[in-house]
């Protein structure tokens, strides 16, 4: 069955400017769009809409929101979400569509939620991508009319639900354990450190420059392709992921020849993000486990005396304060200079040590947890697969 004889016509968030005053109705975005299909609520926004616009645009339980606009050239628009609220009322942007199932009776929203996640996991939202203006849109109408999808009966289909609820608590409940993990070692730090704004423990204070080498990275030339083979990871700013304390891996590297003529660092240097579209990107931080090059939207903290962790976790700590300093005329920038000035606490390096001594021992029950929900990823997709080809 195609899907365009399952749904509803995509229903668009579009509204017009004016506005309700008072009204304050909960916006879903795609920035509240995670990969893994579930809804990030911290980042709803509130907006004041026409009465007729709020009654045409809210959700009801079981609708598909499905992203239209977004997207990268690393990571494909087309991210779906369910929406399973009863009791509160929201609506969704124009960057959304709402999918909405004819008949509940005969197909679960969730099943169909369950087999566009599949879809969008494993690639097939790519040839519906249109990137001639610049931004990935999703050809929706075109999806619909072309995918089909099997539907077997309905206690079937709950049968399928109830496999891939199990093993998607299961990966929840472990990634929350991890977040746990994360929560720990910032309130190690506070206690140790102190808020490092504030240093209210009155630690010596130092412009970064003078305490660590600052280096920008640089992108050898593309107009030669001999730049660029399997010698050497390139990092770029999605490579630093504030869910992970280490960098994750390169999808470009550098040849020997390309290696001439870029700016590399060893492991146990801090890569920060200081030029992104978003100022909410600028900071970002990740350590270096290995040598690496980096291009120039990444400025590089090699410590000179200090150690790596207390830095790393102190630069998490001190995003608002790194923000404060960046010209709002240039707020997708913190440059080389100003990352040199800004003034951090530097404590004696023996609690320094300790600190770190205490992040290393949490990381390996970080690394372990990882492992399982990666395991536990294999297995969800491996289902995935098995039920919806």
């Amino acid at each position: 069955m195609k899907l365009k004889e399952i749904f509803y016509a995509p229903i668009t968030g579009e509204w017009g400017k004016e506005a309700l005053p008072g009204t304050g109705v909960k916006v879903l975005r795609t920035t509240n769009f995670t990969d893994d299909g579930i809804i990030d609520f911290s980042k709803v926004v509130l907006r004041d809409i026409p009465l007729k616009k709020f009654i045409e645009k809210s959700l009801k339980y079981g609708d598909i929101l499905i992203e239209k606009s977004g997207g990268s050239d690393t990571k494909p628009v087309g991210r779906v979400v369910l929406f399973e609220g009863e009791n509160e009322q929201y609506i969704y942007n124009n960057f959304t569509a709402a999918l909405r199932v004819r008949n509940q009776e005969i197909i679960h929203p969730k099943y169909l939620f369950y087999f566009l996640l599949n879809f969008y996991k494993f690639g097939g939202t790519l040839k519906f991508e249109n990137k001639t203006t610049g931004i990935h849109n999703l050809k929706l109408d075109l999806m619909l009319s072309t995918v089909e999808v099997f539907i077997p009966q309905i206690h079937e289909q709950l049968n399928i639900i109830r496999s891939l609820d199990k093993i998607t608590k299961i990966i929840n409940a472990r990634k929350n354990e991890l977040q746990s993990l994360h929560v720990l070692v910032r309130s190690r730090f506070i206690e140790m450190f102190g808020d490092p704004k504030n240093n209210p423990m009155g630690w010596d204070e130092f412009p970064l420059g003078i305490r660590c080498k600052i280096i920008t990275g640089n992108t050898p030339s593309r107009a030669n392709t001999e730049n660029y083979g399997t010698f050497l990871e390139w990092i770029k700013s999605d490579n630093i992921n504030t869910t992970n304390m280490y960098l994750t891996t390169a999808q470009e590297y550098l040849s020997e020849k390309g290696f001439k003529c870029c700016r590399y660092v060893e492991a146990g240097s801090i890569l920060m993000t200081c030029i992104a579209g978003s100022i909410g990107c600028i900071g970002n931080v990740g350590i270096a486990n290995r040598r690496v090059a980096f291009n120039q939207q990444i400025n590089a903290i090699v410590p000179d005396r200090d150690e790596a962790l207390y830095i790393y976790s102190m630069m998490q700590l001190s995003k608002s304060y790194i923000h404060s300093t960046i010209n709002m005329a240039l707020k997708g920038i913190l440059s080389k200079g100003q990352l040199s000035a800004l003034e951090f606490p530097f404590p004696p390096l023996a609690l320094q040590n300790k600190f770190a001594d205490f992040v290393q021992q949490v990381d390996k029950s970080k690394v372990e947890i990882q492992k399982s929900i990666d395991q536990l990823e294999i297995l969800k997709k491996s289902l995935m697969q098995k039920y919806f080809g």
